[in-house]
């Protein structure tokens, strides 16, 4: 029942100096904004996205097909009027005129009715692509392990959710129609000019290999800038959030001037580039329109040169000049496609990055049910069977060792900062595996457990108790939230809390509102406890639970957990020492290493750590 203890921190840590300095750790991918995701993710995240939709995509489809053969006939019927209607009015036949007039009516009513319906097929599409997007990302971010909210701030969220699927908006309302539009057009029109004279259509198609060649250096440049332009709003949100965050300390110790300076800094930045993407766009356009008004010119000469000859007819001449155009026009709007696809397409590469990394704590293949619990004993026991630990960016936290929690016992760890006391309780709650070896809840290793399983039966209470927006029978019943009212107020009165929630403007239907700042930090670690025993877990970890609390404060909150822990498992992770009364064992760590372990009593009766610390405590009590 006891464990293994390092005989002396000292030698061991001579052992690891002797061994030689380890490795530089490898860069952290996560200290980029584009985290990395297997090729062609992008890809595939849109093809998942618009895969459920293929019908809907298939009517849009046919619609903007049928409304660009409208529009694309106008010309045609031009040419018609000019080389048959014309002809045939002079000669007092008034119907091929008057064909040309109901057809190009018939063509204008058509294209806007297909036009309304295409925008409201595809807005359709696009409203639910973003949502399921939206929803992946929330999904995603909460199944992710703890390490990997460790590393990547909550800023970069916010930006994958709201900047980069707004980007993503952009081209799926605007810019995708506009590609559509603009190669439907373009096929349409080379096809017509082929059909109306072979020599226009090859001299057409011609005319963009230089048009061609400019796309691709313009896309090749502006996705460089566009990623650069992502990555520098993203950095903006970050700064936003982390100031707005900490707004207490920024004012306390006056941050405002610096901070505003930073922000300042981060957002000339983003000017800069966003300055880039406009300067790019700006090149491409000029560039673009003088290759398509050159191409116009010397094919509309040419042309008049064979109407001349004879070789080819007016109607076709005027149609041919019409179409080249409506050829040339869309160019600038494919440069403003291609202005939102590079945005979207850095946004996306984002997106696909985060929904590409996959728990460190990852859910069993076949999960294991845990034992049924004794009903006169809550709690469960704990094992750690071999267990080392080290996380991902730095050397090894935890050395290997045992240790075996009976169930109902107690164990308070003690130790200075950075010994390990948090991490040790955050491998029991299985927000990370261990390195090496395994973590037994009554003989089932915890990573058989399925989540709901595993939250059931391991609860945490931190130091800062959060509370959700909402009101406080709200909060109470988050580990059961099919509590009723009666069991929520039955939990409060055991832990102490039910006095002061009901002196409340709305007593338990008071809303906290954000991270409960309605109430004082002793009432709301009370409404974690009262969260606690309402949860019935069999293991309970108390992280620093009194370490903020003033001494009124904390003695409530010490009634609070002789209550809460009656009977069950619990880890209490303790930097006063004034908690540890309540523990039947003491583990006291340095370095990651439990180097006594013993009952309070016994310790303090010792020579060792413990009692110096025990020691010290009393006298600072005098």
């Amino acid at each position: 029942m006891t464990a293994t203890v390092a005989e002396s921190p000292f030698e061991e840590e001579e052992k690891r100096d002797g061994e030689g300095g380890g490795a530089a750790a490898p860069p952290d991918p996560f200290d980029r904004d584009v985290l990395p995701a297997p090729k062609g993710a992008s890809r595939r995240l849109l093809g998942s996205l618009l895969r459920p939709h293929r019908a809907r995509v298939a009517v849009a489809a046919v619609l903007l097909l049928l409304q660009q053969a409208a529009v694309q006939a106008g010309p045609l019927l031009v040419a018609y009027a000019i080389d048959r209607a014309v002809p045939a009015l002079r000669a007092g036949d008034h119907g091929p005129l008057t064909a040309v007039a109901a057809g190009y009516a018939l063509c204008a009513l058509s294209s806007g009715g297909l036009q309304y319906a295409f925008v409201r097929a595809a807005a359709r599409i696009n409203q639910s692509v973003l949502l399921e997007l939206r929803g992946r990302i929330h999904r995603h971010g909460q199944a992710l392990s703890v390490d990997f909210h460790d590393r990547y701030t909550s800023g970069r969220l916010i930006s994958r959710s709201t900047t980069d699927v707004e980007a993503l908006r952009e081209l799926l309302d605007e810019g995708l129609q506009e590609l559509l539009g603009v190669t439907l057009s373009v096929v349409y029109i080379c096809a017509t000019l082929f059909w109306l004279d072979i020599g226009l259509g090859g001299a057409a198609l011609l005319s963009f290999v230089p048009l061609f060649l400019l796309v691709q250096n313009f896309r090749r440049r502006s996705m460089r800038v566009y990623r650069k332009r992502s990555t520098a709003i993203a950095t903006v949100i970050v700064k936003f959030v982390e100031t707005m965050n900490g707004i207490r300390p920024v004012q306390a110790f006056r941050r405002e001037r610096s901070g505003d300076a930073e922000f300042g800094e981060l957002n000339d930045r983003h000017l800069k580039v966003n300055g880039d993407s406009i300067l790019e766009m700006a090149r491409y356009v000029v560039s673009s329109r003088l290759v398509a008004n050159i191409a116009v010119a010397v094919i509309v000469l040419w042309s008049a040169q064979r109407v001349a000859t004879g070789s080819l007819e007016l109607g076709v001449l005027a149609a041919a000049a019409l179409y080249l155009r409506r050829l040339y026009d869309p160019i600038d709007r494919l440069g403003m496609f291609l202005n939102s696809y590079q945005s979207a397409a850095a946004s996306l590469e984002k997106i696909a990055g985060l929904l590409a990394q996959v728990p460190s704590v990852p859910e069993p293949v076949r999960p294991r049910p845990l034992p049924e619990r004794s009903a006169d004993m809550p709690g469960r026991p704990v094992v750690f069977e071999g267990v080392s630990f080290a996380y991902r960016t730095g050397g090894e936290v935890l050395p290997r060792f045992d240790l075996e929690i009976p169930a109902g016992q107690t164990v308070a760890v003690v130790g200075a900062t950075g010994a390990g006391k948090s991490t040790l309780a955050k491998l029991l709650a299985r927000f990370y595996d261990p390195t090496e070896g395994r973590v037994l809840l009554d003989g089932t290793d915890l990573r058989d457990l399925a989540t709901p399983e595993l939250r059931r039966g391991v609860v945490m209470v931190t130091q800062e108790a959060f509370l959700f927006s909402g009101t406080v029978a709200e909060n109470i019943a988050i580990g059961r939230p099919d509590a009723s009212r009666e069991e929520i107020e039955r939990a409060a009165k055991a832990i102490g809390a039910h006095d002061f929630i009901t002196a409340l403007p709305d007593g338990y239907d008071t809303d906290v509102r954000k991270r409960g700042g309605r109430i004082s930090a002793g009432q709301r670690q009370l409404v974690a406890f009262a969260r606690a025993l309402l949860a019935d877990p069999a293991v309970l970890i108390l992280d620093e639970a009194t370490s903020s609390l003033d001494v009124p404060g904390e003695r409530a909150v010490q009634q609070a957990m002789d209550t809460v822990l009656r009977g069950r498992t619990a880890m209490v992770i303790a930097h006063r020492l004034s908690t540890v009364e309540i523990a039947d064992r003491v583990l006291v760590m340095d370095a990651g290493r439990i180097v006594e372990d013993g009952r309070p009593a016994d310790l303090i009766a010792g020579t060792g750590r413990f009692a110096g610390l025990h020691r010290a405590w009393r006298d600072s009590l005098a």
